[in-house]
């Protein structure tokens, strides 16, 4: 019998911890089938957060690290100075990349770090219980601002696609969806091109994949999808941000 679909070998057989309808499963898979495809795992290192993908060295099928919270782009950094001939990623929540590890992503971007980060952004607080986080969007509800976000008091949110482009060390930086087909295949191109970037030893990459969070939002796996489609992309357009050449 032919095959024709499989699990690539980059994913370990362990069940995701996720909330059913949380788009971090698939996330996981592009990070791990680029890998595959790019022939790269046995020099791959990956850096796990804090935050809802705290366990993702669990799940990918290559060397693994845990950082503090925030800290993941310095791991990162002294994981591929060590050896630069490592291929190295970060896998962060938008709460541990846009708030802790706000000065940490920014430094790394502006040294020119060559590492590709996966930034997921659900525009909340998933594992601590659904707080207000930097990428929240106006008028959005969550737990700490149960009115909905008052951009008046708490600020608008932090586009940091745009916010990193306009640094000099980052040589390509996109943001992608995984909310339909169309969108998930376009998110994993752009994904093995952040990690072709770094073979080539272009600079810092970064993509940023728009994430539902049907717990948290209070929704269905559906309706947290439409909902992403036709709030979250307003908020934060997808494209490529900057390419260095």
């Amino acid at each position: 019998m032919a095959i024709v679909y499989e699990k690539t070998k980059l994913l370990t057989d362990k069940p995701l911890h996720y909330c059913p309808g949380c788009t971090h499963g698939i996330i996981h898979r592009l990070v791990a089938e680029a890998l595959d495809e790019l022939g790269i795992q046995d020099k791959t290192i990956g850096v796990a957060p804090v935050g809802c993908a705290v366990f993702a060295y669990d799940y990918f099928n290559c060397d693994m690290m845990e950082a503090a919270h925030g800290r993941a782009p310095a791991v990162a950094t002294g994981c591929k100075r060590v050896n630069p001939n490592n291929i190295v990623f970060t896998y962060q929540g938008d709460g541990d990349l846009a708030s802790i590890g706000a000065a940490e992503i920014t430094h790394a971007a502006a040294r020119g770090e060559n590492i590709t980060v996966i930034f997921v952004n659900n525009a909340i607080y998933g594992m601590t219980g659904g707080q207000m986080a930097p990428t929240t969007l106006p008028g959005q509800v969550t737990t700490t601002s149960p009115y909905g976000r008052d951009v008046n008091h708490c600020g608008y949110p932090i586009r940091m696609s745009e916010m990193l482009a306009t640094l000099d060390g980052p040589a390509y930086i996109a943001r992608v969806s995984v909310h339909d087909v169309k969108a998930i295949m376009d998110a994993k191109k752009k994904i093995r091109k952040a990690f072709e970037m770094q073979i080539a030893g272009k600079g810092f990459s970064m993509i940023e994949v728009l994430s539902t969070c049907p717990t948290n939002w209070g929704l269905t796996p559906q309706e947290a999808l439409k909902w992403l489609q036709e709030n979250m992309i307003p908020q934060y357009p997808l494209g490529v941000k900057k390419e260095v050449e």
